[in-house]
């Protein structure tokens, strides 16, 4: 399958988790992809599992929370791809921070915000004028089940991608004329860097949940499915659907991917 051939990708957190697998289905798509991330090993990680598609592939380190990195990182990434416009970006950089909400942070709360919800729109700001030179463009952001649904000690988390899933309604009804997509996925219940704290970003946030976490309050999240968390690619395959011509009709709403987990 070659649904992107010639077509030209940006993928934010593309040096772990959902991030990378998505940059590696794409490529395997015949998209050419610039991948950014604020770990350069991740990224280096990133070319290595590319393979033979490396050579459509090239890195950016970026910080997404940072407004002079953003608007610097997306211009070199447009340009590297050509400058002449962008097709497709996705927005899958983002951190995780758990705890009693009682005994969170300030600092805490709003490093959350910033990077996940502020980080999307510095990006999907600097991207816009590209995007509207491109061809069929569409924008997958990173929503998350717990936008909708209760996951205890993540109120930052759920409150950041809440304003993410929000955000791509009002983008998709702004930017529609203009011929530009806007769609989110909810991932749930997928193993990731971030999940399972393996992702540089992640490491440096400190503990997950706390140590006297009440399992109880977690009945709600086991899949359906009965197959346990998936991995990323689960989340990739839709995320590539999304942003191909496949998914031309799609715009202004979000689709869960958590193997039943909120049926």
């Amino acid at each position: 399958m070659d649904r992107y051939e010639n077509r030209r990708a940006l993928v934010t957190g593309g040096g772990s988790g959902i991030g990378q697998a998505t940059v590696l289905r794409l490529l395997a798509e015949g998209g050419t992809v610039v991948a950014a991330d604020v770990s350069e090993a991740g990224l280096a990680d990133t070319v290595a599992k590319a393979g033979a598609d490396a050579d459509r592939l090239t890195t950016l380190v970026m910080n997404i929370a940072d407004e002079e990195s953003v608007r610097a990182g997306v211009a070199a990434a447009v340009a590297g791809l050509g400058g002449s416009g962008l097709d497709v970006l996705v927005n899958a950089a983002g951190i995780l921070r758990s705890g009693h909400t009682e005994h969170v942070a300030l600092a805490d709360f709003e490093q959350v915000i910033r990077v996940n919800l502020v980080g999307t729109f510095l990006v999907v700001r600097e991207a816009i004028p590209a995007l509207r030179d491109g061809s069929d463009p569409a924008v997958v952001n990173f929503s998350s089940t717990s936008a909708t649904f209760a996951h205890p000690y993540m109120a930052a988390y759920a409150a950041s991608k809440g304003g993410i899933q929000s955000m791509t309604h009002a983008l998709a009804a702004e930017y529609g004329k203009q011929g530009i997509r806007f769609t989110a996925v909810q991932p749930g219940s997928i193993s990731s860097g971030m999940t399972d704290g393996s992702g540089e970003s992640r490491q440096s946030q400190g503990p997950g949940l706390p140590e006297d976490t009440d399992w109880s309050l977690f009945t709600k999240l086991t899949p359906a499915l009965g197959e346990g968390f998936a991995g990323p690619e689960a989340v990739a395959g839709v995320v590539a659907m999304l942003a191909s011509r496949d998914g031309k009709f799609i715009t202004g709403t979000e689709i869960r991917i958590d193997g039943g987990t909120h049926y």
